[in-house]
């Protein structure tokens, strides 16, 4: 299902990596960087024993383009990967026992392929553990374990998914060696990338996917857009999908001659503690708009998308449903206010903006762009004041578009920019977020990538 590259050789061969890579549709600069971390991943697992690895994939981090919050209530979006994410290497085990190691840091964890495995929250391996767990669950019976040494070029906490993506390449590596897609189970609700990745959107977020019953999952209420685009990406495309089910809408390219700046504010994106609480806040506040709707209609909607496109007065009638709430666990000008946010993003902005861009009307795209930036700062409320300084800075250093993507809180600005220009560019973004943050500039990660491959099997 995962596409091959089928290079045959060794991981530590980085000129012979490299130029395999190319053909996955990394740029010359990005394949030799990750054939560099390929390398580090082998070195990683021959330590932990095995004598090579028999398996290796690439798994990129996501850039949200649109879409901010509206995933897990049925809404749609637009992403891309970029060219950075986790260069896995894995070898069979003949027992139940998963090591993961960092290779850069050579941090490893322990556990067993156990479907009552206890995850470690607040920790970054309650991702493998959450999925081993659910593995487990789901296709009872499986017996082989897997060494997996990880090397990621990611920033961490930035908001580009390196939790979904390390789920991602988890369920990888454990699906090759137990041959899950050989199961009756994964054959009776998986039939292609989409579903998989709602799939491990529901790994994650423990609810049930078909007859693959869920669970707890990593304690953050949110959707599969990271998992879609992770497994679906186009390079030199943004994609259009909806959610719940997954499905997807259209494919846009990235404008000729233009390519990304990101930058992560340095300021950390947590989605566990008080960080996870607000996350999970504002899927909340969708949750009990949808039940309230339930509950006056006799509907049976499950997410807010379905019940705002079950007819033309909807969007009246909802509103109005919200606004007589009884003042409760949730305050009613909170739920109004977070209404109003995903109509805003998911019915005008994000379809105007594919519009714009499909055309080339950068500029419209841009308008459209900056509505979405200041609807998260006024209505979502999840920006930081260096993630709106990040949008208006990069905007005022010539950026097209540039916005906040990702949970929020913290995290980091995707920028559309000229390629031709982008170290000029980089240098005055990177220098004005140094004058009017300088401490946090210190932890912020500033670099250029192109919309970048799905996530592809290298051996």
């Amino acid at each position: 299902m995962i596409r091959h590259l089928g290079f045959q050789g060794e991981l530590t061969d980085v000129k012979s990596v490299a130029r395999q890579l190319l053909d996955s549709g990394l740029g010359t600069a990005a394949a030799r960087a990750k054939a560099d971390r390929f390398a580090r991943a082998e070195i990683a697992l021959r330590q932990m024993g095995p004598e090579a690895p028999r398996h290796a994939y690439f798994v990129p981090g996501r850039i949200e383009v649109l879409g901010k919050h509206t995933d897990y209530a049925g809404g749609r979006t637009m992403v891309a990967v970029a060219e950075r994410g986790f260069c896995l290497a894995a070898s069979p085990r003949q027992d139940r026992r998963i090591r993961v190691c960092d290779a850069a840091c050579g941090d490893t964890v322990e556990f067993n392929l156990d479907p009552e495995l206890v995850p470690r929250a607040g920790h970054w391996s309650n991702y493998p553990m959450t999925v081993a767990r659910r593995v487990a669950r789901n296709f009872p019976g499986i017996e082989r374990g897997a060494d997996i040494a990880l090397a990621s070029d990611l920033p961490p906490a930035a908001g580009m998914s390196s939790s979904s993506a390390m789920m991602v390449a988890t369920w990888l590596a454990l699906a090759e060696v137990n041959a899950l897609e050989d199961r009756p189970e994964f054959r009776e609700n998986i039939m292609d990338l989409t579903d998989l990745a709602g799939y491990l959107g529901t790994v994650e977020n423990g609810q049930t996917f078909g007859s693959l019953v869920g669970d707890r999952g990593v304690g953050t209420f949110g959707g599969s857009e990271d998992h879609t685009a992770i497994l679906n990406a186009r390079p030199g495309h943004v994609s259009q999908y909806s959610y719940c089910p997954v499905r997807f809408e259209r494919l846009l390219p990235v404008p000729s001659g233009y390519t990304f700046a990101i930058g992560s504010s340095g300021v950390a994106a947590e989605k566990t503690g008080s960080a996870m609480e607000k996350y999970n806040r504002a899927s909340r506040l969708l949750s009990k708009i949808t039940e309230l709707w339930r509950e006056a209609t006799g509907c049976d909607d499950r997410y807010l998308a379905a019940a705002l496109a079950s007819g033309p007065e909807a969007v009246g009638r909802l509103t109005q449903i919200v606004q007589h709430a009884r003042p409760g666990e949730m305050d009613p000008k909170a739920l109004l206010t977070r209404l109003e946010h995903f109509l805003t993003e998911n019915e005008q902005i994000l379809p105007a903006a594919g519009d714009a861009l499909a055309r080339g009307d950068l500029a419209r795209f841009g308008e459209l762009v900056d509505r979405s930036q200041l609807a998260s700062e006024q209505l979502l409320g999840n920006q930081v004041p260096e993630t709106v300084y990040l949008a208006l800075s990069a905007r005022s250093a010539g950026a097209v578009a540039a916005s906040a993507f990702g949970a929020g809180f913290g995290g980091s600005v995707w920028a559309l920019i000229e390629a031709a220009a982008a170290d000029a560019f980089l240098d005055k973004w990177i220098q004005a977020y140094r004058e009017q943050f300088p401490e946090q500039a210190r932890a912020a990660v500033f670099f250029t990538t192109a919309a970048g491959p799905a996530a592809f099997r290298v051996t």
